[in-house]
C-alpha cells in the first residue's frame, strides 16, 4: 500500500489544516496557514493555488466546482474552483475554526472562537440563516444526511438539519476527556470521536442490530515498555463504500484502519515524520489522503516540511472487511 507524495506545484510551505477529496473526482482540496490549493490527483496537476493572508483553517466543497474556507480573520470564503473567484459569503466575531456543506439542505455550517454556529442557505444569498451561541468552543462537526454532529468538551450535541431550534440529542462521550474529532458513519445514525489522550469511541447502530453498539479502545500503538502514551487523535474518516471500516490519525504520524464490526485493525501505514494533520478518503474509498504537517498546536513542534501522501487500497483490504477478518500492513 505504498504512498504517492503529491510533489507537483511549488512546495506547501506552512502548516495544512484539512484535505478533502471532491464529491464525484479525484481532486483533493489543501487548506494551508497560506493558501487554498486544489490538486487533480489523477493527472498529477495543480489545478488553483490562491493565497490568503488570513491562515486557513478548515475547507469543504459544496461540488467539484465550488468550495469554502474558514479563515483566521473569521471570514467564510467561497471559491470558484474553475475561474478562481474568490467571495467572502459570512463572518464570525472570531477566528473561524470549523467547516460542513449539507447537500441535504444546501447549507454551509461553520464554527469560531466566538463559541457560535452559523449557516448560510447557498439558494438563498449571504445573509446567515441560523445561529447559535454555544458554552464552549467546537472542536469538530461532521454531517450525515439531516444529522449535524458538533463536539463540544467532552459531549456531541446532535441537531437535526431540519429543525436546528435546539439538539435533538446531546450526550457525553465514554471519555471524560476533551473530544477532538468526529465523524458521522454515512449508514448508521452513529459516529466515531477521538480524543486528546488516544482513545476512540464507537457509536453506532444498524438494521440487523437495532441496539446501539458502543464502546472504546486506544489506537496509539504501545510504546516498547508496553504503556500506553497520551497521544492526540487529530483525524477520523469513514470509508464511504466498505461498511464499519475508518482510519484514524494521530499526533505522531500513525495512520491505523479499523473494522468497527469486528473491533480488529486493519492495516498501519508507515509512520510519518509529521504529525498527521489531516485524513480524506475519496468518493470511491479507494483512495486514502493524508496530510502530514506539524499544526502550530504545541509550542515545541518538528518544523519539517508539510506533505500530502496518497494511498491506493488494494482489494484484499475491502475483501478482508466485507469477511469480517483484519490484515496489516
Amino acid at each position: 500500500m505504498q504512498g504517492v507524495c503529491l510533489e507537483f506545484g511549488n512546495p506547501i510551505e506552512d502548516a495544512i489544516s484539512a484535505i478533502r477529496f471532491a464529491p464525484q473526482s479525484n481532486n483533493l482540496l489543501v487548506s494551508s496557514w497560506e493558501s487554498l490549493r486544489l490538486y487533480d490527483v489523477d493527472s498529477c496537476v495543480l489545478r488553483l493555488e490562491a493565497h490568503s493572508e488570513a491562515a486557513l483553517l478548515d475547507c469543504c466543497f459544496q461540488n467539484d466546482a465550488v468550495a469554502f474556507s474558514a479563515d483566521s480573520d473569521g471570514f467564510i470564503r467561497r471559491y470558484d474552483l474553475h475561474s478562481g473567484t474568490i467571495d467572502t459569503i459570512g463572518k464570525h466575531d472570531d477566528i473561524a475554526t470549523c467547516l460542513r456543506y449539507s447537500d441535504e439542505t444546501s447549507q454551509v455550517f461553520s464554527t469560531g472562537l466566538d463559541n457560535k454556529i452559523m449557516s448560510l442557505d447557498m439558494r438563498m444569498g449571504t445573509t446567515p440563516t441560523f445561529w447559535r451561541n454555544l458554552d464552549a468552543e467546537v472542536e469538530s462537526m461532521s454531517i450525515s444526511g439531516f444529522d449535524l454532529m458538533v463536539a463540544t468538551g467532552a459531549s456531541i450535541n446532535i441537531y437535526d438539519l431540519r429543525n436546528l431550534d435546539r439538539s435533538i440529542q446531546s450526550s457525553v462521550s465514554q471519555m471524560d476527556v476533551q473530544i477532538k474529532c468526529v465523524s458521522s458513519i454515512p449508514y448508521s445514525r452513529g459516529y466515531v470521536v477521538g480524543s486528546i489522550d488516544g482513545r476512540v469511541a464507537v457509536e453506532f447502530s444498524n438494521s440487523s442490530n437495532p441496539n446501539n453498539t458502543r464502546y472504546t479502545f486506544r489506537c496509539h500503538p504501545k510504546s516498547k515498555d508496553g504503556r500506553y502514551h497520551l497521544v492526540s487523535v487529530n483525524d477520523i474518516v469513514i470509508n464511504p463504500l466498505i461498511r464499519g471500516a475508518f482510519v484514524t490519525g494521530d499526533n505522531e504520524g500513525y495512520v491505523i484502519a479499523w473494522d468497527a464490526q469486528s473491533k480488529r485493525r486493519l492495516f498501519e501505514l508507515p509512520r510519518y515524520s509529521n504529525k498527521v494533520a489531516s485524513l480524506s478518503y475519496n468518493h470511491e474509498g479507494q483512495l486514502l489522503a493524508v496530510a502530514s504537517s506539524y499544526t502550530y498546536k504545541e509550542a515545541a513542534e518538528k518544523e519539517e516540511p508539510p506533505q500530502i501522501f496518497v494511498h491506493k487500497i488494494d482489494d484484499v483490504l475491502q475483501r478482508s472487511v466485507s469477511v469480517g477478518s483484519s490484515s496489516r500492513k
